[in-house]
């Protein structure tokens, strides 16, 4: 990720691009060109592209807090993606998401921890919210999503604890009851935060999908937020050849 001026911004109804990358709607296809340097410390050039077919496209909206400050959008919560990079065994395709998440305020001004899962489930996607508030209250939701988009709520399995990651992280999710849930495949670890494929078992069916544990406490501090800079470089200078 590389964060860049206004001047690296082109926007039009089906089509977002910020500085050399971007995406567009063709087709029900969200198609995603990747041009990018990486961060330390590894510097290579990424480029290729990632093409998300959602089953379907949905209209739910889950505010996080009560006075609605953060949003969760599910935009197509059940997606066929291909990944395509310019780098040898950069090539895949699978079963994916696509989401985000808007704010009015600061995450860390109103949250301390939470927890985030979408797995592929009952032929479309199960997503779990489990967050700790700054105020003291918390968020548990679960939710079902259909291959059409359509959302229910459904009961909350128990929560389950996972092992924490190598940064130690705490980190839990959702699974069947006596069912151990496990990281398979570790995505990305920093001192906040941690993202990784685990596999858990909901009503008896097991599943594999992507989870990710955030430790605001930790973001908050002074001693962190400069890693950021470094993970995360800025462009305010870039501009488009004219």
């Amino acid at each position: 990720m590389t964060d860049r001026g206004r001047t690296a911004l082109r926007q039009t109804a089906d089509t977002l691009q910020i500085g050399p990358s971007a995406m567009r709607w063709q087709n029900g296809q969200l198609i995603i060109d990747i041009d990018e340097i990486s961060s330390p410390p590894v510097i290579s050039r990424v480029q290729g592209r990632i093409t998300v077919t959602p089953s379907a496209l949905t209209t739910v909206e889950l505010p996080l807090t009560p006075d609605g400050t953060h949003i969760w959008r599910p935009f197509a919560p059940t997606c066929t993606v291909e990944v395509d990079l310019d780098a040898p065994g950069w090539r895949w395709q699978g079963h994916g998401y696509f989401d985000a998440n808007f704010g009015t305020r600061a995450l860390e001004q109103d949250f301390t921890y939470w927890t985030w899962g979408r797995f592929p489930h009952q032929g479309g996607s199960t997503c779990f919210y489990d967050a700790t508030r700054r105020d003291g209250s918390t968020l548990a939701m679960a939710t079902h999503f259909d291959e059409t988009g359509s959302a229910q709520a459904i009961p909350l399995p128990p929560k389950a604890p996972m092992k924490r990651s190598l940064w130690a992280v705490k980190r839990t999710t959702r699974a069947d009851a006596g069912y151990t849930p496990k990281q398979v495949q570790n995505m990305l670890d920093a001192p906040f935060y941690s993202r990784s494929a685990v596999k858990t078992r909901l009503q008896g069916e097991e599943t594999t999908g992507v989870h990710e544990a955030l430790d605001l406490r930790r973001f908050r501090s002074p001693l962190l937020k400069p890693m950021l800079a470094v993970r995360v470089p800025r462009r305010a200078g870039w501009t488009f050849e004219t």
